[in-house]
C-alpha cells in the first residue's frame, strides 16, 4: 500500500491521551476525479488512576473548500473500549475528501466506570494534506 505519513498530533483532556497519525493512501485516492483518500491511526492511552470507557464519538471533518461534515456514532471501529489505569487502545480508521487537503477534529464522550461521571475527551486537530496540495495549508 503506497502511503505518506504525516506528523503526530496530541491532546490531553483529563488524563486521557489521544494521539493521531494520519496516512495519505495514494492508492486508493484518484486525483483525477477529485477523491483523496486517508487512514488516520488513534491511540486513546489513558494515565490516570480511575477505569475509563469510550461511548460515542463526534467528528467535524473539513474539506478543502471550508465544508463541513460532522459523523456522530456509538463507540469507534464497533467497540466502547474500556481502559484501566495504564492502559491504551488503537485503532484505525479512514476518510475520503473531494479536495486535496483538510482538517479534522472531534470529541470522544466517556464515561468514568467507576462513578457513571460523564465527560468529554478532545480529539485534536490534525490536517490531512495530500501531495496533490501545492502547500500545507493547515
Amino acid at each position: 500500500m503506497a502511503e505518506t505519513r504525516s506528523p503526530e498530533w496530541t491532546a490531553v483532556t483529563r488524563e486521557v491521551r489521544v494521539t493521531v497519525r494520519t496516512y495519505y493512501l495514494e492508492d486508493q485516492s484518484e486525483p483525477g476525479r477529485g477523491h483523496y483518500a486517508w487512514a488516520y491511526r488513534v491511540t486513546i492511552a489513558n494515565e490516570g488512576r480511575r477505569a475509563v470507557q469510550l461511548l460515542k464519538r463526534t467528528w467535524q471533518i473539513t474539506d478543502g473548500q471550508g465544508r463541513v461534515q460532522r459523523v456522530h456514532g456509538d463507540g469507534v471501529v464497533g467497540e466502547r473500549p474500556v481502559l484501566d489505569p495504564g492502559e491504551s487502545f488503537e485503532y484505525t480508521s479512514g476518510t475520503p475528501l473531494a479536495t486535496p487537503s483538510g482538517f479534522m477534529r472531534g470529541t470522544y464522550h466517556m464515561v468514568a466506570v467507576e462513578t457513571g461521571e460523564g465527560f468529554d475527551v478532545e480529539i485534536p486537530g490534525f490536517s490531512l494534506d495530500s501531495p496533490h496540495q501545492p502547500s500545507a495549508v493547515h
